[in-house]
């Protein structure tokens, strides 16, 4: 039900740990993320440690979903010297192709401990359904 967009995502990650470059608006980093499918929905989970809620973006456009997230740097006074610094800052994204199957009206997003959750309804038109046999019905004879 979902497909990743970008197969080099994974080399873009490498590239950044090595070079210490994080993501800008122009090429954002990956954000990691696990998918299920629980019950009658599909849940998606992309993690976002230190991200402030009202930094994070969530777009669906036709079957696209698109979440960035931006990490900003704790202000610090003058007086106040680094001593180390590994967690990366920038811009993360992530976009999604959904399956038609889905709802994206009904998406629901929760955000908790650095988690976002995405909860995306399977489209009744989707679910399998029992088709009703209506009753006898007479049927003219060829040439009678």
């Amino acid at each position: 039900m979902l497909m990743r967009t970008d197969p080099f995502r994974e080399l873009d990650r490498i590239a950044q740990q090595l070079t210490g470059v994080s993501g800008t608006w122009s090429k954002p980093s990956a954000m990691p993320m696990d998918a299920w499918r629980e019950g009658d929905e599909y849940v998606i989970a992309l993690d976002l440690p230190g991200v402030a809620k009202d930094a994070i973006d969530i777009d669906v456009e036709r079957n696209m979903l698109t979440v960035k997230a931006e990490r900003r740097p704790v202000a610090v006074d003058d007086d106040v010297q680094v001593e180390l610094a590994e967690r990366p800052l920038g811009v993360f994204s992530r976009q999604l192709v959904l399956a038609d199957t889905l709802d994206t009206e009904r998406i629901r997003a929760d955000y908790d401990a650095g988690v976002l959750t995405l909860r995306i309804p399977i489209a009744e038109r989707a679910k399998p359904r029992k088709i009703a046999i209506g009753g006898e019905a007479t049927h003219k004879q060829i040439g009678t």
